[in-house]
């Protein structure tokens, strides 16, 4: 079952400040105003998905502000994306305002203030990341805060349709299945960040940006081949193999050690899963790429500290 936070049985005097308190431990530190006094509602549920999380918002008039004070005294590192369901409710951040609509969605960072500006009753679903699992696929997020995404473009209406529809099931979902499906509708919206920044002229770092994606959305989608390399990567996306080494560098990295982390992070996932337990270690390693048993058993060991029979056994039931 979601877990649902609400304020409905809270004395009416006691209901905006434990909803505070509730949008605090569901989210980030926040500061929640509102004028409706003792009328004021409000509830929410919320699943966890691996390192994201769904959620989904019902609340009436309120003003909602992250803050600089709050967010020096807190060290959460999330990008929120925002669904509007029901009613409308303006973003503000980077010098930006936009207002989400039923259908639409929109971002904001909680590492730089924002506010949330709700007018009358509305139901959001949030799907919140770490800033770190979305940068992995795109990095040029700055730029596109506060700014909506609607149903004009497939690629943004498939992005609110699958989280819609995840938000729906989240409860119900294999701990490796909703792994995946965060995993997929990351890839989702990344892809239609990529896209809204590729119909206007890109800031040279904004199009490095949308290029890195590029080049990390073809290697998830070839890992499995042992052959992948930096050379055919490149031309897939007509740069070269120069330039795409430039790109991984921009992320203190490079192509070789990009690959090897995807791997041993799937490697990782499968030997701890219950549902692959009936699989010989080395049948996973080959399934995600590699090629040599010894050489990944040292790489897996250096990586997480164990060999990934120890590994397999410490995280699997007896």
């Amino acid at each position: 079952m979601p877990a649902l936070f609400t304020t409905q049985d809270a004395p009416t005097h006691r209901r905006l400040a434990l909803w505070q308190d509730i949008v605090c431990d569901v989210f980030v530190q926040l500061d929640c105003k509102s004028d409706l006094g003792s009328a004021f509602h409000g509830a929410i549920t919320s699943s966890q998905l691996g390192p994201a999380k769904c959620s989904t918002v019902s609340s009436g008039q309120q003003r909602v502000l992250r803050t600089p004070s709050r967010i020096a005294r807190a060290s959460e590192d999330f990008v929120l994306f925002a669904l509007g369901r029901h009613g409308s409710g303006a973003v503000l951040q980077d010098g930006r305002e936009t207002v989400i609509h039923p259908g639409e969605f929109a971002f904001y960072d909680t590492t730089r203030p924002y506010e949330l500006r709700f007018n009358a009753d509305f139901t959001q679903t949030i799907f919140q990341v770490p800033r770190e699992m979305l940068h992995r696929r795109f990095a040029g997020t700055q730029g596109l805060t506060a700014t909506v995404f609607t149903s004009d473009s497939p690629v943004q209406r498939l992005a609110y349709q699958f989280i819609s529809g995840l938000a729906e099931v989240a409860d119900r979902l294999d701990p490796d299945d909703a792994i995946r499906l965060s995993d997929q509708a990351a890839d989702l919206l990344a892809m239609a960040m990529s896209e809204r920044l590729g119909s206007a002229a890109l800031p040279a770092s904004t199009h490095r940006s949308a290029l890195l994606y590029r080049l990390k959305a073809h290697v998830l989608a070839h890992l499995q081949n042992p052959d992948l390399g930096l050379t055919e990567t490149a031309a897939a996306l007509g740069i070269s193999p120069r330039y795409a080494s430039s790109l991984f560098a921009d992320e203190g990295t490079s192509f070789q050690r990009f690959v090897l982390a995807q791997r041993l992070e799937r490697c990782n996932r499968d030997l701890a899963s219950p549902a692959h337990a009936h699989r010989h270690i080395s049948e996973i390693a080959f399934a995600w790429g590699f090629n040599d048993l010894s050489h990944f058993g040292r790489v897996f060991r250096e990586h997480y500290g164990l060999s990934p029979r120890d590994w397999r056994h410490s995280r699997l039931p007896n």
